[in-house]
């Protein structure tokens, strides 16, 4: 069957790149239709968040997804790869609220509605361009379902989990302490937090006790918070503070009187071993407190100022505020030092503000009861990490989880379905908005106006995107998904969280695999970031080297978990192996004969080199296939990158060369037929990397429709030939050695030269049936078998190969004349620059004066001469 069309003399990805993946969409390749006679097998994509263009991240982690969902597709799942995106709150709200100042547009000034309008604007802008930024990484995702976290399918399946844990009793509204961030002015959940070490200090300062007769010292990392103390705590084993537990303190400032407490969680050995109590700012003092029935002052208010209740400090920034009440305990003799100290300190991960806890009224789930059933689907292996050590992970927050804070004093995000009778003040919840009060038949109710946190609808992604609470076809049949592939920066938020909420709400896992990758660190080992301004845009590097090159740089070398550089000569390299496969299949291209190749399709009078090609093919079948079944998916690309560029076209296409220009009908029409299985063979194994150069060389070659619905290559026993391997491996490393030394001495490949042959056994059945590849591609006049050495001529030369030895007589391979004459020039040569650098480095005015790294560069070049001079004399040793 002749291609329909021929590939283009040189590789060029923008060529064809687009318009193959024009035609895939068109073709719907990537929309599975639901075949009961299929086994599904699913992923679904981490949804991006829509603040912005993708990464190389991003990249890495649909390139991933993108080969596994290939790979399934061609060996006949019913594949199904959902694409989507995330709303992301708190950082979609921020950036589009900072965009709107820039055209002096305030948020508050705005109105809820007027400014949802402008992010719905937003969202659909970027959800666009992201789309574009996956086409052009060549994913073959079904864009056909896309999902999008506001969606009203997927808000209705948030609005109706709301409701379900609400009636079930895992979700509350409670006072509690939440962590704050006063420039989004939102609460937090532990997850959204990082902490680092910051330097700080630790203030020393007097509580006068009531009576005068004295003073308890205290120490603070906040002395802000000072002005909402309800007590100062000890530990009761301290027998410093024994007798003092139940004494009344003034508290600094304030005038407030407020008790010593004893309490087992304050840390003998920390500060003085007296606590300041502040249980409204402070989630171990808010614990405290209930233990103890403390009252709660709170004097912070949601942006970090200080409130009505902090007297003369109000309105007062909390960084200000702690300078001034500093001051002020100095001026009263109150502060008794200042000591330097180093404490974790939480920072909001979208905006880097240090978080502030403050009690507020928020809703919680609960999540003892939840993660249990949770924990355990990863203990039994129901779910299975890869690499397992992030189990670890895993189980140290869910083994340690807190009730989860789910409402964000946002606009943007899902509304919490909670309606408020402003006549009876009961709480209404439903899935659809109610019309009346279910208690008192009130028309006066108010939606609350908190929105839930951006995980609480992303841990129902992999459900939801599929229809429910609907029971669908598409949820019927593709859940649960099969493996999630993500980062090991988002299993605390998001794949927990996605496994409690499958299990609670569908009674099942959402997936039995995560395959956990790592970041993209630039080539100095950096986290890339806009500081550093080291970021790489993947559309760029598409631009310069084809979506194939980023591809394949990304995979190869990748192994689960572990990070990886962005090396840009990889990329180069990436690109020089694509165009190597380019040149090999026009190669085989131009050289086949399709009439003659079908005529010979069942002639299995295979040569040596035949019989070994299609071993190693068959081999690499097998191993690729295992290696991607286990995720195993640098290791593969490595081994098809080797076999494609040193077996197949470094060797085989070499060896039969002869045979295409020289050989007889029936020779040609073998060696057609192996060529064309085992090229086509290597790109559907090549597929799932680099999809775009796959796709057009094959349908070039057979003229068939497209690879991506091609069946993957099966391992067939028939085709392994451990002997004809074990006879190549003898032939190929006799080619490489003569070749070696004819470089070594100069020798032209024009040039041929007789080869004596001493090998034994195996060696010299395998060079027996091999000779003419050896002649060949070892530029070798004849070859003679000897069994006695004693016959080998006088000056010639011996290589030591495997099963024997090989001579060649020298005076065939150069003029003895000229190449003394050669060699004697080079020796005088070298000779002459030992002789300059001697007489540098026994000046003591160069060794005293130089630098000493030029100082050892010299003495290193010596060394380097002097080896090749002894080279040089061995050579001239040889003709004598």
């Amino acid at each position: 069957m002749k291609g329909k069309k021929e590939l283009a003399t040189t590789y060029n990805p923008k060529d064809f790149e687009d318009r193959i993946y024009k035609t895939w969409e068109e073709k719907k390749y990537f929309t599975p239709v639901i075949d009961k006679s299929k086994k599904p097998f699913t992923i679904v994509m981490p949804p991006p968040n829509i603040t912005g263009k993708l990464h190389l991240g991003h990249a890495l982690d649909n390139t991933l997804q993108d080969m596994i969902i290939r790979f399934k597709r061609m060996q006949g799942y019913c594949a199904l790869w959902l694409p989507g995106e995330d709303h992301a709150s708190i950082a979609t709200e921020v950036k589009v609220e900072n965009e709107l100042l820039k055209q002096g547009l305030v948020k508050k000034e705005m109105g809820r509605e007027a400014f949802l309008e402008k992010v719905w604007q937003w969202s659909n802008e970027y959800r666009k361009t992201i789309r574009k930024q996956l086409k052009k990484v060549g994913i073959s995702a079904d864009f056909t379902r896309e999902a999008f976290t506001m969606d009203e399918k997927l808000n209705k399946a948030v609005r109706t989990v709301f409701v379900k844990l609400y009636n079930e009793g895992l979700i509350y509204q409670g006072n509690r302490i939440t962590n704050r961030c006063p420039k989004c002015n939102t609460s937090l959940s532990d997850a959204e937090i990082d902490h680092e070490e910051l330097e700080g200090h630790l203030w020393y300062i007097k509580y006068p006790f009531v009576d005068g007769s004295g003073y308890v010292e205290i120490a603070t990392t906040r002395p802000e918070t000072l002005l909402g103390d309800t007590a100062v705590a000890v530990n009761p084993n301290d027998e410093r503070f024994n007798d003092l537990i139940g004494k009344k303190l003034r508290l600094p400032l304030v005038d407030r009187e407020i008790c010593i407490i004893g309490d087992d969680y304050v840390d003998i050995e920390f500060g003085t071993g007296a606590v300041k109590i502040t249980p409204a700012h402070d989630p171990n003092d808010f614990e405290i407190g209930k233990r103890h029935n403390l009252p709660q002052i709170r004097v912070l208010d949601y942006e970090g100022k200080i409130n009505e209740l902090g007297g003369k400090y109000k309105g007062l920034d909390r960084y200000e505020a702690r300078k001034q009440i500093v001051k002020d305990l100095d001026e009263l003799g109150l502060l008794v030092k200042v000591e330097p100290h180093i404490h974790n300190v939480g920072t909001h991960d979208r905006c880097g503000t240090v978080v502030e806890p403050i009690i507020s009224k928020q809703w919680y789930v609960k999540m003892k009861s939840l993660a249990k059933p949770a924990i355990e689907a990863v203990r039994n292996g129901d779910i299975k990490f890869i690499p397992q050590r992030f189990d670890k992970t895993y189980f140290n927050w869910m083994e340690n989880i807190q009730d989860w804070c789910i409402s964000r004093q946002l606009w943007w995000g899902h509304r919490i379905p909670v309606w408020y009778c402003n006549d009876c003040g009961h709480i209404n919840v439903s899935i659809d908005e109610p019309t009346k009060c279910e208690k008192c038949g009130s028309h006066n109710l108010e939606q609350e106006k908190d929105v839930l946190d951006t995980w609480f609808s992303s841990a129902l992604w992999p459900f939801s995107t599929l229809g429910w609470p609907n029971n669908t076809e598409d949820l019927e049949y593709f859940y649960p998904t099969n493996v999630l592939i993500t980062g090991y920066d988002i299993i605390f938020p998001w794949v927990a969280r996605m496994i409690f909420s499958g299990i609670h709400n569908m009674n099942e896992k959402p997936f039995d695999t995560v395959l956990i990758h790592g970041i993209v660190r630039d080539s100095q080992g950096r986290k890339m970031s806009k500081s550093l301004g080291n970021g790489v845009d993947p559309l760029e590097v598409i631009e310069e080297y084809g979506a194939d090159a980023l591809r394949f740089m990304l995979i190869t070398g990748n192994s689960p978990g572990n990070d990886i550089r962005y090396i840009p000569e990889k990329v180069e390299a990436a690109r020089n192996f694509a165009n190597k496969i380019w040149n090999a299949s026009r190669f085989v291209k131009m050289n086949l004969d399709n009439e003659i190749r079908n005529k010979y399709a069942n002639c299995k009078e295979y040569s040596l080199a035949d019989k070994w090609i299609l071993s190693r093919m068959n081999t690499l079948v097998k191993e690729v296939t295992e290696n991607m079944e286990k995720y195993e998916l640098g290791i593969a690309l490595q081994k098809i990158y080797d076999f494609m560029w040193n077996e197949f076209c470094d060797w085989y296409i070499e060896l039969v060369k002869p045979v295409l220009f020289e050989g007889n009908e029936k020779e040609k029409g073998i060696v057609y037929n192996v060529l064309y299985i085992v090229l086509t063979t290597v790109l559907k194994l090549l597929h799932p990397s680099m999809p775009f150069i796959t796709e057009e060389i094959y349908t070039t070659l057979t003229g068939n429709e497209t690879i991506t619905t091609s069946s993957w290559p099966e391992y067939k026993k028939e085709l392994k030939e451990d002997k004809a391997e074990k006879d190549m491996e003898y032939i190929i490393e006799a080619i490489k050695a003569l070749r070696n030394l004819r470089a070594k001495m100069n020798v032209p490949p024009s040039k041929k030269a007789k080869i004596i042959s001493y090998v034994l056994g195996d060696a010299k059945e395998a060079f027996t049936s091999g000779c003419r590849y050896i002649k060949k591609l070892g530029s070798a006049s004849d070859i003679e078998f000897i069994t006695d050495k004693s016959k080998v001529p006088e000056n010639s030369v011996s290589l030591i190969v495997k099963g024997g030895e090989l001579f060649m007589p020298l005076f065939d391979l150069v003029d003895k004349e000229k190449e003394l004459s050669r060699l004697n020039k080079e020796k005088n040569k070298l000779e002459g620059e030992i002789l300059r650098i001697d007489k540098k480095l026994s000046n003591k005015g160069f060794i005293t004066k130089a630098p000493e790294k030029v100082v050892k560069g010299e003495k290193g070049k010596k060394e380097k001469y002097k080896e090749m001079l002894d080279g040089i004399v061995e050579r001239i040793c040889t003709f004598k």
